[in-house]
């Protein structure tokens, strides 16, 4: 028996024996490359396609059934408006496209959904109701974290959605 012993990143590993019976490349293989590679993220492994995704479940079709896009186009929004502005150009820039395609986005609106639809009663709960003020704070607060909770849920569906794959 044979005893060898290997330098990693992090010292001399411990010996490895080899017999007469094991062949050499086997005896040889070390980890010592492996050590040195960066490891993958889930993030990275992970693509969602979204256009392919978007093709699958046919939302332009149903944008289109539902009278959204002649409405946008009559507000004003059409193709080239959104060139003219640069909102896709926008949408990259402050990472909403990239957002997307992150698996870990669902569940980030999902508690921030989560958060805002707690906020509403409790800010109900905890502000006094001593001046005309303090109500009107708390419809406020209730209002708008009971829109900005129900559009956190919805466009957590809406992601998840988008990410799935078949």
């Amino acid at each position: 028996m044979e005893a060898k012993a290997f330098l990693g990143s992090r010292g001399v590993l411990p010996l490895v024996y080899t017999s007469p019976q094991r062949p050499k490349s086997m005896a040889a293989r070390t980890p010592i490359r492996a050590a040195n590679k960066t490891v993958s993220s889930k993030k990275n492994s992970t693509q969602v396609k979204l256009l392919t995704r978007v093709e699958q479940l046919k939302l332009l079709t149903k944008a289109e059934k539902a009278g959204l896009l002649s409405a946008a186009e009559k507000s004003g929004l059409s193709l080239s408006a959104i060139e003219k502005l640069g909102l896709l150009s926008k949408a990259e820039e402050f990472g909403v496209l990239s957002a997307a395609t992150d698996p870990g986005t669902p569940g980030a609106l999902l508690t921030l959904s989560l958060g805002l639809l707690l906020l509403g009663p409790l800010s109900v709960f905890l502000v006094p109701e001593d001046y005309p003020w303090e109500v009107v704070v708390q419809a406020v607060v209730a209002a708008v974290s009971v829109v900005g909770g129900s559009a956190a849920f919805g466009a957590s569906n809406f992601v998840s959605n988008l990410q799935k794959s078949n």
